[in-house]
């Protein structure tokens, strides 16, 4: 990871797939006979403590070096217009949530008067605008849930005590880094805040 990004897949840029297989991979890699190969080392650096996994760049799978952490915590804890204009209802009932509790796991997250959150599509909303830090876990039933936590959270559990940075400047830096990339690569990768302000742009085209 010299370059402090490397995704779990993706056809142009820099993946564990890639690096695995040999060859750009299109669609799930779970079906690739490399999988297990694929699968044990993205466990490897979900394990690692210099990696972080963040939805960075295009909405993927992103492992971050601990050189770039400053910079994902600068912009994560910003609560910026575009992390938090457009959100929908169940995103910031369930973001309130981690606020309040600082971490929860999505197998154990319940409305007010008992009733069941189905919290899976307000995750990924919040993760896709780095509001909140996730990690996959496995429950004791066997089944897959979500630790959801506050950047400020994750930073104690990691022991990660990051140089103030202004979130103009982290943006700045992560932006160049994926310019880079593109350049290098032949890519159109985007940063989440390119990729929301898109969407807006085409959304307000179509009114």
């Amino acid at each position: 990871m010299q370059r402090g990004l490397l995704l779990e897949s993706d056809p142009r840029l820099p993946s564990v797939c890639t690096l695995i297989a040999g060859e750009p991979l299109r669609g799930s890699w779970w079906s690739h006979p490399q999988a297990q190969a694929i699968f044990r080392v993205n466990e490897q650096l979900s394990d690692h403590r210099d990696v972080l996994i963040a939805k960075l760049i295009s909405g993927k799978v992103t492992f971050v070096h601990r050189k770039l952490w400053p910079e994902i915590l600068a912009v994560g804890v910003a609560r910026d217009e575009w992390q938090t204009k457009g959100l929908s209802r169940d995103a910031r009932l369930l973001l309130g949530m981690i606020d309040e509790q600082s971490s929860l796991r999505t197998d154990e997250i319940k409305w007010s008067g008992g009733k069941h959150l189905k919290p899976g599509e307000a995750a990924r909303e919040l993760e896709k605008r780095l509001l909140i830090h996730s990690e996959e876990l496995h429950t004791a039933s066997g089944a897959h849930a979500k630790l959801l936590e506050t950047w400020q959270q994750w930073a104690k559990r990691a022991d990660f005590t990051p140089q103030r940075i202004l979130p103009d400047d982290a943006k700045k830096t992560l932006a160049e880094k994926i310019e880079k990339l593109n350049e290098e690569f032949g890519a159109q990768a985007r940063l989440p805040w390119d990729a929301l302000r898109k969407t807006r742009l085409a959304n307000t085209d179509r009114s």
